[in-house]
């Protein structure tokens, strides 16, 4: 993978692209577009599937509730691989984005989750907004956007995983440097997760950490939280 920082990315975010062929990908999207078991579609919202243990929308962490869902075997052949990877992931998401849907700026809850994840594009191509809290710039929060080709393997570590946060703005066209308006089509994404032992992180980052926050006894008031609940409430109808 190639590593990115020195171009005003975040250190630890890296990019494979070719992950899989065209005609491999070809075959997820034919089908993951006609699975039975999505949830119902909200206008312009995204929807997800969990597998491994499910990610919970309320402690951004896993549901206790519900049992452990094995990997199906499409699923096994997109799983990340390097040296040192001796497991496979604890966690799989994968989400559907119709056209103009996005995600709100977010950290991968730090306790709950290890301090690199991974995640795989499929369909429309689509720019990624990372900001960096902590070092401001005259205009604000430290800012980078990444585009992410069909195909491409993300890889968050380090900086990028934990001191940054990243989303996808709701909206129909992504503006490239080149001054390029490309619109969005379909896309999925499959994301890789692996649980922290011990659920305790040790960065002390008392904006962007949970555990840091929960020892300082700061609770959890993140409004990118606010935003998902919100939304998984309109999932949930309730």
């Amino acid at each position: 993978m190639q590593e990115g920082a020195r171009d005003g990315k975040p250190s630890g975010l890296s990019m494979q692209t070719e992950f899989l062929t065209a005609q491999h990908e070809e075959e997820l999207v034919d089908m993951l577009s006609n699975r039975p078991d999505w949830p119902p579609a909200l206008p312009g919202r995204r929807r997800s599937l969990h597998y491994g243990y499910t990610f919970s929308y309320k402690t951004f962490g896993i549901d206790e509730d519900v049992p452990f869902r094995p990997f199906p075997e499409w699923l096994r052949g997109i799983l990340p691989r390097e040296p040192n990877e001796r497991r496979d992931p604890d966690q799989v998401c994968v989400q559907h984005y119709p056209p103009g849907a996005g995600i709100p700026p977010h950290v991968d809850t730090h306790g709950a989750y290890g301090d690199e994840l991974y995640a795989l594009s499929l369909g429309s191509p689509v720019v990624m907004q990372f900001r960096d809290g902590h070092r401001r710039s005259p205009d604000g929060a430290a800012r980078a956007d990444v585009d992410l080709p069909a195909r491409s393997m993300l890889r968050m570590g380090g900086e990028a995983r934990l001191h940054w946060t990243h989303g996808i703005r709701a909206r129909k066209t992504d503006t490239l440097a080149d001054g390029t308006v490309r619109p969005r089509r379909h896309r999925w994404s499959v994301t890789y997760r692996w649980l922290r032992e011990g659920a305790a992180c040790a960065c002390g980052d008392e904006e962007l950490c949970d555990t840091a926050r929960r020892r300082r006894g700061l609770g959890r008031e993140y409004r990118w939280e606010r935003e998902e609940e919100a939304a998984a409430r309109a999932r949930d109808g309730s």
